[in-house]
């Protein structure tokens, strides 16, 4: 089966191989010499010789033709057994003989049945074969049974045979399109990866530029209006702008480094940006308190590991809405709560401002229309993604908020014996949804 598998396999050359058996049997017809009693068989004279040609030769073109060449062959060698030019494939000798003109319908036979399709060659296995072997045992009338038994062996072994190469060759036509599938896939899927991430950086740089760019602004603006009644503050607060200048270019250069091309090298892992997480909430908090915000921090409960996006997540929601306050309301008073509840396990993160009052300082842009905030979309998109939910919207009578919960995952509960164990303690019955902002502050 496996020789099988490599011939079906081979890409051999039709017309070359045609040419080949069509010489090859030719030749074998014309120097065979018979010796068959002269009752069964005779010396070939000029017609002789031309049939032996017709019967072979026409080979040469069966990739052209395969059924015509296939029916002259056949004719040209009945013709031949009828004028007893070649020796008849059953006699008083003894074992089935079969000479090359047989051969060259047998290969005829295996031709048409590899190349042709399911209708033509069908039509050659049901209808030819037995024909041909109803013809030959006509022509052989004291050995009607054994000349038609050995027709149909010889052909229909052909046949089948010029089939199964078929069938092979079709199942390895069929493995490469399902390889070359398969690798389509695995590019669609790499490429939807690259999208992902490139998505995912998109918005890393928004919360950089938002936030730190942001400190450096109101940092400036505040260094501008102390500068000339308190030079030491001007220069205390244009060092925390340089060093948050640097801490940014250093950031982005980290992400903008994960952006290359496909045609670059490849991905290292290594080059990942470190993603900052709950822990670095307090050094957040310390950075706007020196743009000018006031902020009151609590954190209570225990904290607990989280996933690596639910810590990013965590971060990012919470120097959204700090920087929020600095744009929109200046430089008030803000509650930022961390709050580690169990059970049910979560972690709930507010922020809520005073809104903009006279002598804190003007806000560093004008509110935007509502459904506008494209941070608080990003907001929504980062805890949907985490199945936590989201909350924003003015507090009565003045000042904004911003309350986001984010499940905690709980240990896995020790398997204990039993015929049905029942659900972990504490397990929720579908995800938590997340409620999208209806505007910026």
């Amino acid at each position: 089966m496996a020789f099988i598998d490599a011939l079906a396999r081979r890409q051999l050359s039709p017309a070359a191989l045609d040419t080949a058996l069509a010489v090859v049997f030719a030749a074998g017809g014309l120097a065979a010499r018979e010796d068959a009693p002269a009752e069964y068989v005779q010396e070939p004279g000029p017609a002789g010789i031309l049939l032996i040609l017709l019967s072979t030769l026409p080979l040469a073109a069966h990739h052209r033709r395969p059924l015509p060449v296939l029916l002259t062959v056949t004719a040209a060698v009945l013709a031949l057994r009828e004028m007893d030019y070649v020796r008849p494939l059953v006699g008083p000798w003894g074992g089935p003989s079969v000479g090359f003109v047989h051969l060259a319908l047998a290969a005829g036979v295996f031709l048409t049945a590899l190349r042709s399709g399911a209708r033509t060659a069908a039509w050659a296995g049901f209808a030819l074969i037995p024909a041909v072997a109803a013809a030959e045992a006509l022509l052989m009338p004291a050995y009607r049974l054994p000349t038609a038994v050995t027709v149909i062996v010889l052909l229909t072994g052909a046949w089948a045979l010029g089939r199964l190469f078929m069938a092979r060759r079709l199942a390895a036509r069929e493995t490469l399109l399902r390889a070359a599938a398969v690798e389509r896939e695995q590019a669609a899927n790499a490429r939807a990866a690259i999208a992902r991430e490139r998505t995912r950086i998109a918005r890393e740089l928004h919360d950089i530029v938002a936030h730190n760019v942001s400190l450096m602004v109101v940092q400036t603006i505040a260094a501008g209006r102390v500068r000339e009644r308190d030079p030491g503050t001007t220069r205390d607060l244009l060092g925390t702008v340089e060093e948050t200048g640097r801490a940014t270019v250093t950031e982005l250069r980290r992400l903008l480094e994960v952006l290359r091309t496909d045609d670059e090298a490849d991905r290292d892992p290594t080059r990942e940006p470190p993603q900052p997480s709950t822990e670095a909430i307090p050094a957040l908090v310390d950075a706007v308190r020196a743009a000018g915000l006031r902020v009151d921090f609590r954190r209570t409960g225990t904290p607990a590991p989280l996933p690596a996006g639910s810590e990013l997540t965590a971060y990012r929601v919470v120097q959204e809405a700090l920087t929020n306050t600095l744009k929109h309301a200046g430089q008030t008073r803000c509650r930022l709560t961390v709050d580690w509840q169990e059970p049910p396990r979560l972690l709930r993160l507010r922020v809520c401002d005073d809104g903009g009052r006279p002598g804190g300082g003007p806000p560093l842009a004008a509110p935007a229309a509502k459904g506008t905030g494209h941070g608080l979309i990003g907001m929504a998109e980062r805890i949907a993604a985490v199945e936590g939910t989201l909350h924003t919207g003015p507090r009565p009578g003045r000042g904004f908020c911003v309350h986001a919960t984010i499940p905690v995952p709980g240990p896995e509960p020790d398997p204990e014996p039993g015929p049905e164990p029942g659900p972990a303690p504490g397990a929720s019955a579908g995800p938590a949804s997340a409620t999208a902002p209806g505007g910026s502050p």
